[in-house]
């Protein structure tokens, strides 16, 4: 799309992948964008969920929908020689083992944990009859099940299409109205005698508040591509969805903005059931690690005032104790670190991480006298370090705000 949209708008495209928060990172950086039109979001399911999890108080509303250009639905895989042939034995395993087999496809709590769990209870089962191991995506989880890390996956069958092809695993059902394209072999779980049907959908937004002009421009491009009226590497869009194994459904205007709304209020519903609270709510709010580093500060500060205030001194003939005044440097002190932790937490989706965490170090450092040299070196290498240390090794997406960085 990247590509299509390039030839057409005449404009370098590129891909962000801001992954994590279950989506909101993602969302939270495209519609918080200026509405210049030189940011395009593309929506997915969650926009449809995160809201009612109490993730965030985005939702459809929060956007201006061009086009939705995907629709896939979520399907079972198990290993080549696993011993369940279909749906409903699956099921009866489960339902003799309860809490025994895993699965795997996403986030806990994100749209193929939700889907499963939909199921297991259309079924009469409790949503934690499975255990679910979260992970980054649906690559990772194959790789798992192909190592034997877990009994099944949920995801889509394009993104399992390749070991499907390779005969190292099997598709026991797709959760879909009727048969997908391109993948009749698998059947539908309502043909299993399980009348349940979840997918996810794929949209193009943009900000609120973006010109009307530019809205129209990029709809045009894109209903010029997705109609297969533009080629890369003489190659249309349709035709490039379509070897890839993947659905080409496209909605626009009263059409799109009804199928949000009827799936929004389907998740609704699901999400807000007592039978979904175990999935649809995390051990931790949000904010718990936030208010928990905050309240470790707050207790740190006291007890420097209290040690600064309270400061026992010699002793001669019985035990003297000695005030000594507050300096108001160290007063500063105080409110300055206070101050970076704040910033933080309002400030690091807008101006960036790297930015943020540069800028706080330094302050601090000079503040305590530290060479200016010094204080930059040090604050850009412990910046780096632990940027490189929370995206690379621990995998945890971090803010990049208005540069990217």
């Amino acid at each position: 799309m990247a590509a299509h949209l390039e030839t057409e708008l005449n404009a370098a495209v590129n891909v962000i992948n801001a992954t994590g928060g279950k989506g909101v990172t993602g969302h939270s950086r495209a519609l918080s964008a200026r509405p210049d039109g030189y940011t395009l979001g593309m929506t997915t399911l969650e926009l449809n969920m995160m809201h009612w999890s109490g993730l965030t108080t985005m939702d459809i509303d929060s956007c201006i929908p061009l086009m939705s250009i995907n629709e896939d639905y979520a399907a079972i895989f198990v290993l080549a020689d696993s011993p369940w042939q279909n749906v409903k034995e699956l099921e009866e395993d489960i339902r003799q083992r309860p809490g025994e087999l895993t699965a795997s496809g996403t986030s806990a709590g994100g749209a193929w944990h939700l889907a499963l769990a939909g199921w297991l209870i259309e079924a009469g089962l409790q949503a934690e009859d499975v255990t679910w191991i979260s992970s980054t995506g649906s690559g990772p989880s194959l790789q798992d099940l192909l190592s034997g890390g877990v009994d099944m996956v949920c995801c889509s069958l394009p993104e399992a299409t390749t070991l499907l092809e390779a005969g190292k695993i099997r598709a026991l059902g797709v959760m879909s109205p009727q048969r997908a394209k391109g993948y009749e072999e698998v059947a539908t779980f309502a043909e299993q005698g399980t009348d349940w049907s979840l997918g996810g959908w794929r949209a193009l937004a943009l900000p609120k508040g973006t010109p009307p002009e530019i809205q129209e421009k990029i709809l045009n491009a894109l209903h010029r591509i997705v109609t297969g009226q533009t080629k890369v590497a003489e190659t249309t869009f349709p035709e490039f969805m379509e070897k890839s194994g993947f659905d080409y459904t496209y909605r626009t205007g009263e059409e799109l903005d009804r199928f949000l709304r009827e799936t929004d209020a389907k998740f609704g519903k699901l999400l807000t059931s007592e039978a979904m609270q175990s999935v649809n709510q995390d051990p931790f709010n949000p904010m718990t690690f936030l208010w928990i580093i905050m309240g470790l500060m707050a207790v740190t500060v006291g007890a420097i005032v209290v040690q600064a205030q309270f400061q026992r001194t010699r002793e001669s003939g019985e035990s003297s104790v000695e005030k000594i005044p507050i300096s108001a440097r160290g007063v500063i002190s105080c409110l300055l670190i206070l101050g970076t932790i704040a910033a933080y937490a309002f400030f690091a989706e807008t101006v960036g991480f790297i930015s943020l965490c540069f800028a706080s170090m330094l302050v601090l450092m000079l503040w305590m006298g530290v060479r200016p040299l010094w204080a930059f070196v040090c604050s850009l290498a412990f910046t780096l370090s632990i940027y490189q240390l929370f995206t690379l090794a621990l995998r945890v997406p971090l803010p990049r705000g208005w540069i990217g960085w």
